[in-house]
């Protein structure tokens, strides 16, 4: 494996090049998360570090292009200048049962996410009703009644039924004092607008895949839809990209991750550590597998530091995935590449 000398360059790799050096991992999780039980992506060492291509299987090659151009950042150019050591970070809580997984939500908020104060939980997951997620809500105000509370429907929602369960969820959560956002209740921007302003700020919404699935990131923002804005540094196209598209937003940012490994999770902390101000950031995600490519970075009364981290070689071959989805991958990444280093796209990259 290359050394820790490398150094940055603003000559990117040839598809050839890229796919010597590729490796495909298939990481194991402790809960099931996304309605997945093994997370996989694909690593890469340049002359910067370590990049990841994790681009969730569902995603068309566009959209993947662009999880692509991160994990050639990271490793070709290395991470933006930091204006921080430390990051905030949230506790993610998934769609658990309350009754069923009590032990489960208990142990991630009081032990696996100790010192955390603020908490996203998973709500609107398909097959679970809204009693489900009021409960999961009252139960994380429960093990931790001080912190603030944020939930994300994914999309899950029509604005009728946003408008009905989110005052029930506000009231579990411990009230509007404690109550941070609803990150995107709706799936469209009209859906989003016609929400925002029938609650009239009462209480405040995110944006997340109305950004980083968007052709205009910026729309969702112009149309007045929302109160605040996540931000995942690979959808986005890398840490760089990320900072770009900050400049035109008036509202607080909270950097999350995409479920990514260690090394994935780099690019998302160096963009944290970059911007001039960040709320506390969803990038906590490690402890949901049970090993990851290297040591995980680790939480410290509540926050991460901004370290860049590189795989151990004995786990790349102990987490290596099968061959088949190997090769899947190794035909995403050929179909990806021209997409990621198109000069329409490396604006921010070293490409």
């Amino acid at each position: 494996m290359p050394a820790d000398t490398r150094t940055p360059t603003t000559s990117c790799p040839t598809l050839a090049d890229l796919q010597e050096r590729a490796i495909v991992v298939s990481i194991p999780m402790r809960v099931t998360f996304r309605g997945i039980n093994h997370r996989e992506m694909m690593l890469f060492a340049g002359p910067a570090g370590w990049g990841e291509f994790g681009a969730f299987p569902e995603y068309g090659d566009e959209e993947a292009a662009q999880w692509l151009a991160s994990g050639l950042e990271m490793a070709w150019l290395g991470p933006p200048p930091a204006v921080r050591t430390q990051i905030p970070v949230n506790g993610t809580i998934p769609a658990l049962n309350a009754v069923t997984q009590q032990n489960t939500i208990r142990r991630l908020v009081q032990q696996d996410f100790a010192g955390v104060r603020t908490f996203k939980i998973k709500v609107a997951e398909h097959g679970q009703s809204w009693a489900d997620d009021v409960a999961r809500v009252a139960l994380v105000h429960r093990y931790a009644p001080t912190a603030r509370l944020r939930v994300d429907a994914n999309m899950g929602w029509t604005v009728a039924e946003a408008r009905t369960i989110l005052p029930h969820i506000v009231e579990a959560a411990g009230g509007n004092d404690i109550f941070d956002y609803a990150e995107q209740p709706c799936h469209t921007i009209p859906e989003l607008v016609e929400l925002h302003d029938t609650l009239a700020g009462s209480i405040p919404l995110a944006a997340d895949e109305s950004i980083r699935r968007a052709t205009d990131p910026l729309r969702v923002i112009a149309a007045g839809a929302v109160d605040r804005v996540v931000v995942k540094a690979a959808p986005l196209g890398g840490p760089r990209a990320l900072l770009h598209l900050a400049e035109h937003i008036p509202y607080p940012l909270t950097v999350s991750s995409a479920l990514d490994s260690a090394v994935g999770m780099n690019a998302g902390l160096a963009a944290a550590a970059a911007l001039p101000a960040v709320a506390d950031c969803g990038l906590g995600t490690g402890s949901f597998f049970t090993v990851d490519v290297c040591e995980p970075h680790q939480l410290v009364d509540g926050h991460l530091p901004h370290r860049i981290a590189a795989p151990d070689p004995a786990r790349l071959e102990e987490l290596r995935a099968p061959a088949d989805r190997e090769q899947w991958w190794r035909e995403r990444l050929e179909r990806c590449y021209p997409l990621a280093t198109h000069p329409a796209n490396t604006v921010t990259s070293p490409c």
